[in-house]
């Protein structure tokens, strides 16, 4: 099995375990992950599971969680469990702690440029250099700046730090992650762009992801147009036929479905009182509705079992990397595209099912990765996710709260 190390948040290690019942580790490209982990009490290190230490997916420095939950329980008898069940969020989940407050005497804290740089300017107003020194995580560094994705203009106020990185990761398709720099001994957050593995494309090798190439099984699909917009009425300031209106999308017919944005809150003036360029305030406005439509996106979604890399009793080395791997072992591989080898979370790939006439290109949006005594498996979400019953509340919750404001 994988072996786990278990460490401090400032990178002593406490032990490495190797063997326990399961393990699951989800990791996403728009946003936090997780992990549930499954070990006898009497395993030697079990004790050092304990809540706000690390775990490590030994050697991959992206594959970290923080231990939030450790939980035992009695069976029908009456008599303890022999199994902790340790759950926790992979380590960019530390951006749920943080909220991103405004600089003192402005409204928002405003951020634009590439969606990279806006992205480590909120992380670094948030963790490192806020105005108010309590909210510094010293662990926390950030990765020098690539300058990639779409230029874009941000503001956010007292809302969540990984609800900002989640909306923008939608927006421009940019993912995020925090990683362990071992060498520097800090959490190294930085950002991702895909690789295009499409069928249509000659730049790099294609992925397909289908039964007839002997790379996945279990399949589901799904394309739901339900809560689906691809227009959208962006309400800035003002009142009645005074109120500053734009549209955003130009779908038509029974092709056109509208939402209506509430974005007053995009100011009319600068923080001296003086007023903004129009284009600039049209702008703004534009981009929320862009942002709004892709949380209203078309559902469309791949959900797959991916072809176990090695099976039998080679399973053991399921966990390496395969570049890792003896020529040999690479022999033994059942799927033609190898995990990190050929492809990656947050790559554009082919994925089709020929027999329900489904062929779609898709990111790689989420991974779990399953360890058991009897093997390694690898599951994956290709496109959009289904959304949880809290998500779509707070959808609900927040397009109840436009209509009052309206």
């Amino acid at each position: 099995m994988r072996p786990i190390r278990v460490l401090t948040p400032n990178f002593e290690l406490l032990g490495e375990i190797d063997t326990y019942q399961s393990l699951i580790f989800t990791m996403r490209w728009h946003s936090v992950g997780e992990f549930q982990l499954v070990i006898n009490r009497h395993m030697a290190y079990a004790d050092t599971l304990q809540k706000g230490n690390l775990i490590w997916l030994y050697p991959d420095p992206r594959k970290a969680g923080i231990i939030l939950y450790r939980g035992i329980q009695l069976d029908e008898r009456g008599k303890v469990s022999e199994n902790w069940e340790i759950r926790g969020v992979t380590l960019d989940g530390i951006t749920q702690r943080g909220h991103v407050v405004p600089p003192e005497g402005m409204a928002y804290d405003r951020s634009s440029g590439n969606a990279e740089n806006v992205m480590k300017h909120y992380v670094n107003s948030t963790f490192i250099n806020p105005q108010d020194t309590k909210k510094i995580i010293s662990q926390i560094a950030i990765a020098p700046s690539q300058n990639r994705g779409e230029n874009i203009r941000w503001q956010a106020r007292y809302s969540r730090l990984d609800e900002e990185l989640e909306r923008i990761s939608y927006l421009t398709g940019l993912g995020w992650h925090m990683q362990l720099d071992w060498e520097n001994q800090k959490w190294l957050f930085d950002v991702q762009e895909g690789t295009d593995r499409t069928a249509d494309q000659n730049v790099n090798p294609p992925v397909i992801f289908s039964p007839e190439f002997d790379s996945v099984r279990m399949q589901s699909f799904f394309d739901s147009d339900i809560g689906y917009a691809n227009v959208a009425y962006v309400a800035g300031q003002g009142e009645g036929e005074e109120r500053r209106i734009v549209i955003v999308g130009d779908a038509e017919g029974l092709d056109r479905f509208e939402l209506f944005v509430d974005a007053r809150d995009i100011a009319e003036e600068d923080e001296e009182g003086n007023p903004r360029p129009e284009e600039e305030i049209i702008a703004d406005l534009e981009q929320r509705g862009r942002e709004k439509l892709a949380e209203h996106a078309r559902e469309l979604s791949f959900e797959a079992q991916i072809m176990t890399p090695i099976t039998g009793k080679e399973h053991d080395f399921a966990w390496l990397h395969p570049a890792h791997l003896y020529m040999e072992e690479r022999e033994r591989l059942i799927s033609p595209f190898v995990y990190e080898h050929d492809w990656f979370l947050g790559d554009i790939v082919t994925v089709q099912n020929k027999d329900w006439g489904v062929t779609m290109n898709a990111r790689i949006t989420e991974i779990r990765e399953i360890y058991e005594p009897s093997g390694f498996r690898l599951e994956a979400v290709f496109g959009n996710s289904v959304p949880t019953f809290i998500e779509k509340l707070k959808q609900t919750l927040n397009q109840l709260e436009n209509e009052v404001r309206r």
